[in-house]
């Protein structure tokens, strides 16, 4: 039995309503009967469904296909040429000394079949580099699926403390409407006992209605963050209702910035990405240098070849043997063309640096800001417990007050709003807290301690 729900029985039983208390158990014995999520299996179920990610694994798997050594250029190339093939032509001769020679329908035949073998031997050493490039674009859609993987576990980390909070509002608010509901039960029996006037009973009527109009409301808000928390983990059914494990935002009040830092320096996935992005550049570079240098292939072959003659002395006849030979070229002059391109490429190595700088202070930037939030929301939150104890104490004995009569209704109603926003701002902090707490863990590289 979870505290919001001791909690509640202890404040009905005070006010002896009977109604709402079994109002509330039949809730709570249905929610009983769903199942239950606990935040780690949340996760686990968006890892394995959510859409964006598959495609992210995909962009992943693609890259890993590339990574090979015939992709670089380090293999041979074998292909094979076959082809048959023949004419069909009809010859007229006339020569000097008046004779005619034709001949008619005259066929001939050919056929040939090779198998040819290439390699790069040197090309100054862009085939190891490009192999290196290839690598490294491995590892950076790995980056770029880890990234993906961080933001969804975030955001259903964010949308099930979300949860949370908004079934702690409804629980205020379903208290709200039966403490609305009590006083119109005191005011009935005073009015029809001659000592409440009807404008009295009328007016608690009004609150009553107020109150019930917010709990809708709030059902309605409730029901939004459930389907949201579903989208996250691709759920078949949208509209399942999801019982949660956890009834309260639990949070670390011990993270230290110093800490913080050092582990964001280390394992932040957007530096990292920044990083191999200044590495790829680089390799682009001397791909582009290699181009200097001179180059040597090497192609080997073996050839058939047959043909039939429809004429003339010759028959047929056949040819077939072995070919071989080595290229040796350099590039002498392109129209500065590669002079241009290195001068490029070296501005864009200086352009991925400055990046990098880039994304190193903005993520700086934002630990420092998000770590001041943290602590500010820790001193609100223990300045709202205080508050919200003070209220329900505040409202205990405004209610004892108005049932001996000693309370102006006009009062009880401050005093029960004041209980409600106390509980209201307590949650919220509760959860503004929460999402520093979780923006901290994404960028210090910690989000996955929450599976």
């Amino acid at each position: 039995m979870n505290q919001i729900f001791q909690m509640r029985i202890k404040q009905l039983s005070g006010i002896k309503h009977f109604v709402s208390l079994v109002l509330f158990l039949f809730i709570v014995n249905n929610s009983i009967a769903q199942e239950v999520y606990d935040l780690s299996r949340c996760i686990k179920t968006g890892l394995e469904r959510n859409f964006s990610l598959l495609v992210a694994r995909n962009n992943e798997e693609i890259a890993t296909n590339n990574f090979t050594r015939g992709n670089a250029g380090m293999l041979p190339v074998i292909s094979s040429t076959n082809r048959f093939g023949g004419t069909l032509n009809t010859t007229n001769q006339n020569y000097n000394d008046g004779s005619k020679v034709a001949l008619n329908d005259i066929h001939n035949n050919s056929g040939s079949l090779g198998v040819d073998l290439g390699m790069t031997i040197f090309k100054g050493f862009q085939v190891k580099t490009t192999y290196q490039k290839l690598k490294e674009q491995k590892e950076l859609e790995g980056f770029n699926t880890q990234m993906s993987v961080e933001n969804l576990v975030s955001l259903i980390v964010s949308q099930y403390n979300y949860y949370i909070q908004q079934l702690i509002l409804n629980d205020n608010l379903a208290y709200a409407v039966s403490l609305s509901r009590e006083r119109v039960r005191i005011d009935r029996q005073r009015y029809l006992l001659g000592g409440a006037s009807k404008l009295e009973l009328l007016q608690s009527i009004v609150y009553l209605n107020s109150d019930s109009s917010r709990f809708a409301h709030q059902n309605e808000v409730l029901r939004t963050s459930q389907i949201r928390l579903n989208e996250l983990m691709a759920a078949d059914d949208l509209g399942e209702n999801i019982k949660l494990k956890d009834t309260l935002i639990q949070l670390d009040q011990k993270l230290l910035y110093d800490d913080l830092l050092q582990q964001t320096l280390q394992n932040n996935t957007s530096l990292r990405i920044a990083a191999k992005n200044q590495v790829i550049t680089e390799l682009d570079s001397k791909i582009i240098k290699s181009r200097s240098y001179p180059y040597l292939t090497m192609s080997s072959g073996y050839g058939y070849s047959y043909n039939r003659y429809g004429s003339g002395s010759l028959g047929n006849q056949n040819v077939h043997g072995l070919n071989y030979g080595l290229t040796l070229g350099i590039g002498i002059f392109d129209g500065f063309n590669q002079k241009r391109l290195k001068s490029n490429a070296l501005v864009e190595i200086q352009s991925k640096k400055i990046q990098y700088k880039e994304v190193e202070q903005e993520v700086k930037a934002d630990l420092l800001t998000i770590y001041f939030a943290y602590e500010n929301n820790l001193r609100l939150l223990k300045l709202e417990e205080q508050n919200l104890s003070v209220a329900r104490e505040n409202l205990e004995i405004a209610l004892e007050r108005y049932k001996l009569g000693s309370l102006a209704g006009l009062e009880l109603r401050e005093v029960q709003k004041s209980l409600l926003d106390a509980e209201e701002r307590l949650v919220s902090v509760q959860y503004q807290t929460k999402i520093a707490e979780i923006s901290l863990f994404q960028i210090s590289g910690r989000i996955m301690e929450y599976i």
